[in-house]
């Protein structure tokens, strides 16, 4: 899939483009419906698949104090839109300046950079200067212009409209196979494997300390969890934990991982983790011994999920499977 920082910065101009427009946090299987629809048309018209989309989000620019946390770096959403098919990714800077752009002058940048066959977009879109740019603007823009406007309904799952705020409100409740079910995959976080309190080979089940970017965390619990080294395609099982360690009396929020039935150190060496189900709550016990049991039993009970996961049809990740 070809990258591109901004519309200046295209060379050729891509073949009978099929665009679609947005912020695609997470991927989910809302806006993959969308790239369905786009990889459909540019197949039958022998055509280019391409997102235009932003860095930074948005609302990092023009709602700082709402704190939104992303579900996916810049990386981690390049290589899932990837994983899709999309032939290109052309990647405004968005400033205030840009969001300062008429509904007519942003559908005009965009129309003389990549001069559209189709634009596919989700029944919420909205653009330009105060998101005043509607659907119906679209399909002006389209008529006096000469492109096809195309919109995806949105994606009900359980009775609820599939979106990015949705998936986020299940994780930071721990509730990560739900929000598997709406990404059509593992929720997976990345990180670099940094010194801990080696607590954990002092009882017996030795961990992986995470330093990660993600700005999404499931909350502080004990998970069942595949780990996949950078550059390798196989998944290795785990224990995840996210919390303060009561038992010690810590107050700083870690991420730490067992792996099963591996001798070795990925010290230093960078981790994905994909969380398959939440175990239990994190708690203080009376002791080592007590937690040494309770450690065994989160043990037994991942090996039995992780094997019966194995032979779902889920997606752990679009990348590898």
């Amino acid at each position: 899939m070809k990258i591109v920082r901004g519309l200046r910065n295209i060379s050729t101009p891509p073949k009978i483009p099929i665009v679609t427009l947005g912020n695609f946090d997470g991927t989910h299987v809302g806006h993959q419906a969308i790239f369905k629809q786009v990889l459909s048309r540019a197949e039958k018209l022998d055509g280019t698949s391409v997102v235009y989309t932003f860095d930074p989000h948005p609302l990092k620019i023009l709602a700082p104090e709402h704190s939104l946390s992303l579900l996916c770096s810049f990386k981690k959403k390049m290589e899932l839109i990837a994983s899709y098919g999309i032939d290109m990714v052309v990647c405004a800077d968005f400033t205030r300046a840009f969001a300062s752009l008429h509904p007519r002058d942003f559908a005009m940048k965009i129309y003389n950079g990549l001069k559209p066959e189709t634009v596919i977009v989700g029944h919420d879109y909205s653009f330009g200067q105060g998101r005043a740019g509607s659907i119906e603007y679209l399909h002006k823009m389209g008529r006096e212009l000469g492109f096809r406007l195309e919109v995806v309904e949105p994606v009900v799952m359980n009775d609820k409209r599939v979106s990015s705020t949705l998936i986020r409100n299940l994780l930071s409740r721990g509730e990560v196979a739900s929000a598997n079910n709406l990404l059509n995959r593992c929720y997976s976080i990345d990180g670099r494997v940094v010194s801990g309190y080696k607590r954990g080979k002092s009882l017996g089940f030795p961990t992986a300390n995470l330093d990660t970017p993600f700005e999404v965390i499931p909350a502080v619990g004990v998970y069942s969890v595949y780990v996949r080294a950078a550059d390798t395609i196989k998944l290795l099982d785990g224990v995840a934990n996210i919390g303060y360690n009561p038992t010690f009396n810590r107050d700083d929020l870690i991420v730490e991982v067992h792996i099963l039935d591996f001798e070795g150190d990925f010290y230093g060496s960078e981790l994905e983790l994909y969380f398959v189900d939440r175990l239990r709550d994190e708690k203080s016990f009376n002791g080592v011994e007590e937690l040494k049991s309770q450690i065994a039993r989160d043990v037994n009970k991942t090996r039995e999920i992780l094997d019966e996961y194995r032979l779902s049809d889920h997606c752990v990740d679009p990348r590898i499977t």
